[in-house]
């Protein structure tokens, strides 16, 4: 990720570049957990199957991106 800053340390939006780094990692953060946890529970849950020998749990995608705005 490359970022213009300022000459007094602070980005184009005004906060400092280490402040960007940290909003950044914490907007990652959380969907990597959730995507670890659901990576993980469909590979239990895997060899599951119904009647007809479906798999009872699949992945059907990616919702579209959101804004998710915290206090």
């Amino acid at each position: 990720m490359l970022t213009v800053v300022n000459g007094d340390g602070t980005t184009p939006s005004g906060s400092s570049l280490l402040d960007e780094v940290v909003r950044e990692g914490t907007r990652r953060m959380p969907a990597a957990a959730l995507e670890a946890e659901v990576n993980a529970y469909i590979a239990e849950v895997a060899d599951e199957r119904d009647g007809k020998g479906r798999r009872l749990v699949v992945r059907n995608g990616y919702h579209q991106p959101r804004q998710v705005i915290t206090a």
